[in-house]
């Protein structure tokens, strides 16, 4: 074990010793032919020649080691604020054999990590900070809790020797900064490659690394805790992220945000209890490329070596944090910012999420029935209309050509189903009753049955329109009802971004949306570095702060665009339902926000395909 570390250091001060020399032949060649040239002409040559070579590698070396950590987002507890919840820190701390965290910060995310403030590579520690996700403390008792806080402090531990905990904190650095190298940085793939070659030194020392973390959490929590910890914490993370799609998402979109987040995910734990089984019972998505965890069965061997429990008393949950549900109010307020949305409570959210999805599907599908129509057709009473002069199947085999005669006309009975839902909720007919199970049902503002299938079975078939309009008007559902007047549009899902593309011959920025791409006239060449910043900005702005950032920008809707080809790789062309063609072509300074190149690839598959 101590060769291991020993060797694991070592490789790691290898790191700025291959920066350095990196740095050094490019730095001594030019000395000497300077020194080699008359005063006056090493002094103009000089200087230039010193900027464009060494001055390049330096300033690339520099970037390549040195990436800004942002800060998570969250709640400082104070001791004061959760001595219990302290006291298990320190406890696991001294579990551990290493000094307890400086902060304790509460955080949104089902997560637990302690993240050292270092310098050089990790080889000099600095301030530590422990972030504990608040859905573990609302989800776990005190035993899983107390193993996960040990085995975070744990990778400190100096169990595995005196100098592991520098080997750990080098590990998470060299981790965090050689993905994030720039692709076109000079100094990038002499450092990659050495990263290749510190990763195979260091795996025997970080496996053995985790595997005595492992072992800590379950002396400090007992073998038990410590092995549900390795199956309950990728669930929760599994149903938080079904939580977000699921549940917040639609409404948050729609341009509303739930008055207790963190309530409503305990309530989606409670009632999706067998969803939670299955994710424990999931086998673990293979590991990153630098993970430092073994696989599972190795960890749970470990545990299960340990002999005993905890002997230490366990405090009771209340006493962990006074005040869980005021913390996650407190928390909501800095994690989930409403930017402008209407705080409602969760029964609303999910009605104003759901009619938001109708209104979206029923305008793709009128669009779709006006270009084939060749006229407008704006509410359900248009429809009608069409399905009354026996029309309404015509247009429907002109969209779907090929298709069985009985599929289309389940197609179209679909079609006035959605369009009549639409109308009973636009007239205050109708209402959403929810379920924390993930479903919805449409109900008479009574909570009575509602047969909409029926009545659309009615109104698709020229002989018993009428009879449908008259049964919908007893319901007090208006068929000519248009939205709202104050209905604001829906905030349309950002799914990426990518800034300097050339689209028609222009220097544009793109931003990619679940209902279209966003055109972005891009910035000259001399403010490069401010591109991405700019177009996370439009991002994450309203439609009117959108107009004062980029005042020029254009939205390409993708119901305007009736198909798209890739030219060769990252070239597209985008085949415009008015006529003409939109040309995509990326260029060599192209660079993407998170997902950007993904989702435009994502996005032209979806134009591509017949819609």
């Amino acid at each position: 074990m101590q060769r291991r570390v020993w060797g694991s250091v070592a490789a790691l001060a290898g790191f700025l010793a291959v920066a350095a020399l990196q740095l050094a032949v490019v730095v001594v060649p030019v000395m000497l032919v300077l020194s080699m040239l008359p005063g006056g002409a090493a002094l103009r040559i000089g200087l230039p020649v010193c900027i464009a070579t060494v001055g390049v590698m330096g300033y690339a070396t520099r970037r390549a080691l040195h990436t800004r950590r942002p800060e998570p987002v969250g709640i400082p507890v104070g001791r004061e604020d959760a001595p219990g919840l302290w006291a298990l820190v320190d406890g696991a701390a001294a579990a551990a054999g290493t000094r307890a965290p400086d902060r304790l910060t509460i955080v949104a995310d089902v997560a637990a990590k302690v993240i050292e403030r270092t310098r050089l590579l990790g080889l000099a520690g600095g301030r530590r900070d422990l972030y504990l996700g608040l859905p573990l403390l609302q989800a776990w008792d005190t035993a899983p809790l107390r193993a996960v806080v040990a085995h975070e402090l744990g990778h400190y531990s100096p169990a595995s020797g005196r100098l592991a905990p520098v080997a750990y904190r080098g590990r998470v650095a060299v981790g965090r900064i050689v993905p994030r190298i720039p692709r076109r940085n000079p100094a990038g793939p002499l450092l990659r490659a050495y990263a290749r070659f510190y990763r195979r030194v260091d795996a025997p020392f970080s496996t053995a690394q985790e595997l005595q973390a492992d072992r800590i959490a379950a002396a400090y929590a007992g073998p038990a805790a410590a092995a549900a910890v390795l199956r309950d914490l990728p669930a929760l993370d599994g149903l938080m992220r079904i939580f977000h799609a699921e549940y917040l998402g639609p409404g948050w979109q729609a341009g509303h945000v739930p008055d207790d987040i963190f309530g409503g995910f305990l309530r989606a734990l409670a009632a999706r209890a067998e969803d939670v089984a299955m994710l424990r019972a999931r086998e673990p998505a293979p590991p990153s490329t630098w993970d430092t965890h073994p696989p599972r069965e190795e960890r749970l061997a470990a545990i299960a070596a340990v002999e005993g429990a905890a002997e230490e008393p366990m405090p009771a949950e209340a006493e962990l944090v006074p005040d869980l549900p005021g913390l996650g109010r407190a928390l909501q307020a800095v994690a989930f910012p409403p930017q402008g949305r209407t705080a409602v409570g969760w029964d609303e959210f999910f009605g104003a999420a759901r009619t938001v999805e109708v209104e979206r599907e029923a305008g793709a599908a009128l669009t779709t029935l006006s270009r084939v129509a060749g006229s407008p057709v704006v509410t359900t009473a248009d429809v009608l209309d069409l399905a009354g002069d026996g029309r309404l199947r015509k247009l429907a085999e002109s969209v779907f050509p090929g298709l069985p005669a009985d599929e289309t006309a389940l197609k179209v009975a679909e079609l006035v189903t959605l369009l009549l839902a639409l109308a009973a909720l636009r007239s205050g007919a109708a209402r959403w009753r929810h379920s924390w199970m993930g479903t919805a049902e449409l109900v008479a503002p009574d909570g009575a049955h509602l047969d909409l299938g029926g009545l659309a079975a009615l109104a698709v078939d020229p002989a018993t329109v009428a009879t449908a309009r008259e049964r919908l008007a007893e319901l007090g559902v208006d068929v000519s009802a248009g939205p709202a007047e104050e209905a604001g549009l829906p905030r349309a899902e950002v799914v990426g971004g990518v800034v300097n593309l050339v689209v028609d011959g222009a220097r544009t920025d793109v931003l990619i949306v679940d209902t279209g791409l966003f055109l972005v006239p891009g910035l000259p060449r001399s403010q490069n570095g401010s591109a991405k910043r700019r177009l996370a900005e439009f991002a994450a702005a309203d439609g009117p702060r959108r107009e004062v950032i980029a005042p020029e920008s254009r939205f390409v809707a993708y119901a305007d665009v009736a198909g798209a080809t890739q030219v060769k790789r990252r070239s597209w062309d985008l085949q415009l339902r008015e006529g003409g063609t939109l040309s995509v072509r990326g260029a060599l300074d192209s660079d993407e926000l998170p997902g950007g190149w993904g989702a435009l690839d994502d996005a032209v598959a979806f134009l591509s395909r017949t819609r």
